[in-house]
């Protein structure tokens, strides 16, 4: 199996791990609702919210604020999952947003054409993956 070449994003490269990374220019709540929004009103599903600041803070740790939204939809992902059932370890889809360094808010996310390329699927299928690339960068800047 070969993973595609990365893609170009309006920030560079996506790296060889497949990951995109954005800046957001609203702060980590908005960004955080913004995010939300955007799924939501399009019909897709939030299956998870899982704060890892506040689960960090259960244990006596700290950590800046990081939220990871765990997200999809079922009539685009089973087709997949049926065609390549181990896909269904990257899907649901997932956002990660994060504020490392105070005020400067960054969103991670999985490329779709290395999510097909992982799994060896014809890259075609990156098709019902793809638009949320769009989306995602649409709603943070």
């Amino acid at each position: 199996m070969t993973v595609p070449e990365p893609a170009s994003t309006s920030e560079g490269i996506i790296p060889n791990n497949g990951v995109i990374t954005r800046t957001s220019k609203y702060s980590f709540l908005e960004t955080l609702q913004r995010l939300t929004a955007a799924l939501e009103n399009r019909g897709i599903k939030i299956f998870a919210r899982i704060d890892q600041d506040r689960e960090a803070r259960t244990v006596g740790l700290d950590m800046p604020p990081t939220t990871l939204l765990l997200f999809g939809n079922p009539k685009a992902g089973t087709p997949l999952m049926l065609a390549h059932p181990a896909v269904a370890l990257d899907l649901p889809l997932k956002v990660l947003v994060t504020e490392s360094i105070p005020g400067e808010v960054k969103v991670h996310y999985n490329a779709a054409l290395y999510i097909t390329g992982r799994h060896g699927m014809d890259f075609k299928m990156a098709d019902a993956l793809a638009p949320i690339e769009g989306l995602i960068a649409q709603t943070i800047a």
